[in-house]
């Protein structure tokens, strides 16, 4: 158990992005950072010229040619969506726009509105054509947001970029979303100790440890981004059948994957799905691994050899399957 980690943190996609190496060297460190925002410029709903916004300007109007990275995870996303009983919808952004929840978002939309909207949100009419690499959402005021998913698909990314520098074991935090490289150098273990943070309490304030090796942890929480009017907490998570936000037993779900994309997508759909018939998908996905926090304070797991558990807080009762 030693090593010597060396941590780098930059301002990116809307929070702070940080990468632990335990090699020095910043070449690799500026081609990440570099890579990064290169990436959100092509991928942002929030710059004029990205991409992603060339594709929602020209919606009922023409299809949009964009390079083989944004088509295909457009194509990824799509798919996400268009799952059984998905709440994952890559159309959402019209709703994510009057809410603006996270935005100085601080009161409820007219109901009119968010019906109005609910019209421009239908996955299906996101036209791709495959053989022009063209993307055409059909209806005027469409609008496609890749905010849920654009962090884990650019950590993924960036742990090809560092094996192309010979890093083989690394942490890259993109907000919240955490991508572990190989084994740990500096615990007992060999594994990564990931903490499990507490809903609306202080960053360092944790339910628990994650132990994992070269996987990712991405978690979808109503307590990051969200406001209250008349008592009522109303969070960043919309429903993209009602136009409101998600409202079911849930604080948090966390996805153990292989890769990040994967914990992006199914960290929302998952909180979605809610605990009982999130479990019973569960079992279809042995790549997976999950960890739901309640209101109720339980903390439910099923880890399908994924990860391991340590429960801190005295406050919570733990529920694990195996």
């Amino acid at each position: 158990m030693s090593g010597t980690s060396y941590t780098y943190s930059q301002q990116l996609m809307g929070t702070t992005v940080s990468l632990k190496l335990f090699v020095e060297n910043l070449t690799a460190v500026s081609a990440v950072f570099n890579a990064i925002e290169k990436l959100e410029a092509r991928l942002t709903v929030n710059r004029y010229h990205s991409e992603v916004m060339s594709i929602n300007h020209a919606a009922g109007k023409q299809p949009v040619a964009v390079s083989k990275l944004v088509f295909d995870l457009i194509c990824k996303a799509k798919a996400a969506s268009l799952l059984p009983d998905s709440k994952f919808n890559l159309a959402i952004g019209p709703l994510v726009k009057l809410w603006k929840i996270g935005f100085n978002g601080h009161s409820i939309p007219e109901k009119d509105e968010i019906a109005r909207r609910l019209t421009l949100t239908n996955p299906h009419h996101i036209e791709l054509n495959r053989t022009n690499q063209t993307v055409y959402l059909a209806k005027a005021g469409m609008e496609i947001d890749l905010g849920a998913i654009a962090k884990g698909y650019i950590a993924d990314i960036i742990k090809l970029l560092l094996a192309q520098y010979n890093i083989f074991q690394a942490i890259i935090n993109c907000g919240g979303n955490v991508l572990t490289i190989g084994y740990s150098p500096i615990t007992a273990d060999k594994q990564w100790h990931i903490g499990l943070k507490r809903p609306f309490a202080e960053a360092n304030n944790l339910l628990g440890i994650i132990h994992v090796e070269d996987k990712s942890v991405v978690t979808s929480g109503i307590y990051e981004r969200y406001f209250i009017f008349n008592d009522q907490l109303y969070h960043h998570i919309l429903d993209p059948h009602t136009g409101y936000p998600l409202n079911n037993e849930l604080h948090s779900v966390t996805i153990i994957s292989d890769n990040s994309l994967t914990g992006d997508i199914y960290s929302t759909i998952f909180y979605g799905l809610g605990i009982r018939q999130g479990l019973s998908e569960l079992k279809k996905k042995q790549n997976i691994g999950v960890i739901f926090v309640t209101r109720d304070k339980k903390i439910i797991i099923q880890s399908n050899q994924h990860f391991t558990f340590e429960l801190t807080a005295d406050d919570y009762q733990l529920i694990s399957y195996s």
